[in-house]
C-alpha cells in the first residue's frame, strides 16, 4: 500500500494511492476501520456490501482498514482477513493491511481522519465519510448502522454526479 504523510484538505493524507486521481480521491469514500471477530460484523460488513453494490465504484467506495486495536478482534494476517470478508460476505470494495487507528502508531490516513472529526474511534466499524478533495464530511461510531448513514453518503455522491452532468 503506498501512502503519502501529508495532511491537509485536498491531500494524500495517507489513503493509498491508487484512490487518487487528478488531485483528489475517485470518489466518494466511506473509510471504516473493520474487524472480523466483532459483534458489529456481520451486520455492518452486509451493509457496507449492500451500499457499495447500490452506488458503484465509479463515484463511490468502502475503504476497510482492518484493526486489531479493540479487543483483539482481527487477529488474523491480511490475506485470511481479506479471504474471510470476499468469502464470507462478498465484499467488493477495497481491503487494505492492518493497521492501528488510534495512538502514536496510528496510519497517516487514520491521524487526519481524527485531526480532522476530533473523534477518534472508541471501537471496530467506526466511519468517516470523505468527499473526493479529502475534506472529511462527517464521523460516526460503531453504533451507528450503515442503514442510518446511508442518507448523507447518497447526497454527497448526489451531488458529485450532479456537479459531473454540469459540466457536460
Amino acid at each position: 500500500m503506498d501512502s503519502e504523510e501529508e495532511t491537509h484538505c485536498g491531500r494524500r493524507a495517507g489513503f493509498p494511492d491508487a484512490l487518487w486521481a487528478n488531485g483528489g480521491l475517485v470518489g466518494v469514500s466511506l473509510v471504516v476501520n473493520v474487524a472480523s471477530e466483532c459483534g458489529y460484523t456481520d451486520s455492518h460488513y452486509k451493509a457496507l456490501q449492500q451500499l457499495q453494490r447500490e452506488l458503484g465504484s465509479y463515484h463511490f467506495n468502502v475503504l476497510a482498514f482492518p484493526c486489531n486495536q479493540f479487543g483483539q478482534q482481527e487477529p488474523d494476517s491480511n490475506k485470511e482477513i481479506e479471504s474471510f470478508a470476499r468469502k464470507t460476505y462478498g465484499v467488493s470494495f477495497p481491503m487494505f493491511s492492518k493497521i492501528a487507528v488510534k495512538g502514536t502508531g496510528a496510519n497517516p490516513a487514520f491521524k487526519y481522519l481524527v485531526e480532522s472529526t476530533g473523534e477518534e474511534p472508541t471501537w471496530n466499524f467506526w466511519k468517516y465519510l470523505v468527499d473526493p478533495s479529502g475534506n472529511v464530511v462527517k464521523a460516526w461510531d460503531s453504533t451507528v448502522t450503515i442503514e442510518e448513514i446511508k442518507p448523507s453518503v447518497t447526497e454527497l455522491v448526489g451531488n458529485i454526479i450532479l456537479k459531473k452532468k454540469d459540466e457536460l
